[in-house]
């Protein structure tokens, strides 16, 4: 007699939510930590509580060598960029927009928003036909902009805090006394934030960050980068299914299809999730699984055209 198999408690959710809210609270907290900022009052980084000016003062330029000088910028800026972008492009060359689906804080509101939209109007965003007999009320609709607002202002006033000393920032804020630039920045980039988490967010990681669109391509350029991939020999087990795993990506991407299909798949595996808590009671498990891929004309970027040869008609 077979024991029954069963299946694990899903808890890539959980180890996501832990990423993305840590991350969330360093891009809001290291400025003032001043962990990592750009003060315009001094022109110069500040790195861990340093200012980082690559050792390259006017006084030790004055006294320096050309070749003393083209060395300092070597090591301290140069070599740091020759590593970490080899490092981004190799995580996501294996892996896929990694950084996008567990950490970006953009994609964190993106993906909270959304379930804060279908609870409230029954769709995830409004380019989608809205489901019978959820409209939503005026009210909820009001409620839904006041929280892109109170994001979008949080965000203005972080990036702000990225280029200004953050502390007396916040106090000039609360007393009233902030001064004409920055209160036009607050109110420029709050409109655009908000018009960004209302209309265009998922819209936005699709086709408009640079960071998204250049993890994808180094993604797409490997046949073996990890995909969630779709078990087609058990396909008849989505019968009884209402499209969950679909309904699921915060991307909005045809989950089941090949990989081109989902250029811009942030591998954030809440379709997987959603598949599993379908199939849960199913011995054999889900059918999206996230695992390498097989090199093939649907996983590369640019496909290769296979030209089958066709069989002779023979004469009767």
């Amino acid at each position: 007699m077979h024991a029954q198999t069963v299946n694990p408690k899903d808890t890539l959710q959980q180890k996501r939510l832990i990423t993305r809210s840590a991350f969330f609270l360093l891009f809001l907290l290291a400025p003032v930590l001043n962990i990592f900022r750009y003060d315009l009052t001094e022109t110069r980084f500040v790195l861990l509580g340093f200012p980082l000016s690559f050792n390259l003062n006017l006084d030790w330029v004055a006294h320096s060598t050309p070749a003393e000088v083209a060395g300092q910028i070597l090591f301290w800026f140069i070599l740091p960029i020759l590593v970490l972008v080899p490092l981004v492009l190799w995580i996501a060359f294996k892996w896929g927009r990694l950084y996008c689906g567990w950490l970006c804080p953009h994609f964190s509101v993106v993906e909270t928003i959304n379930d804060l939209m279908t609870r409230v109007t029954g769709r995830p965003t409004l380019w989608e036909a809205l489901k019978k007999g959820s409209t939503g009320k005026a009210i909820h609709w009001a409620g839904l902009t006041l929280v892109c607002a109170l994001i979008g202002f949080s965000w203005a006033l972080a990036l702000l805090s990225y280029l200004l000393p953050p502390i007396p920032l916040y106090t000039d804020l609360v007393t009233g006394q902030l001064s004409l630039y920055p209160g036009i920045f607050l109110a420029v980039a709050t409109a655009v934030f908000t018009f960004d988490f209302l209309f265009a967010r998922h819209l936005f990681c699709k086709y408009g960050c640079a960071v998204g669109l250049v993890q994808s391509i180094a993604w797409m350029t490997n046949g073996k980068g990890r995909v969630v991939t779709f078990d087609t020999k058990r396909a008849a087990a989505c019968r009884d299914c209402t499209k969950a795993c679909d309904e699921a990506c915060p991307m909005r991407l045809p989950t089941r299809s090949h990989k081109r299909a989902k250029f811009s798949c942030t591998q954030c595996l809440q379709c997987v999730s959603a598949c599993r808590e379908v199939q849960k009671d199913n011995p054999e498990g889900s059918l999206l699984t996230w695992e390498p891929g097989e090199p093939g004309k649907q996983t590369v970027l640019i496909p290769v055209r296979q030209v089958e040869s066709t069989p002779r008609q023979t004469r009767a």
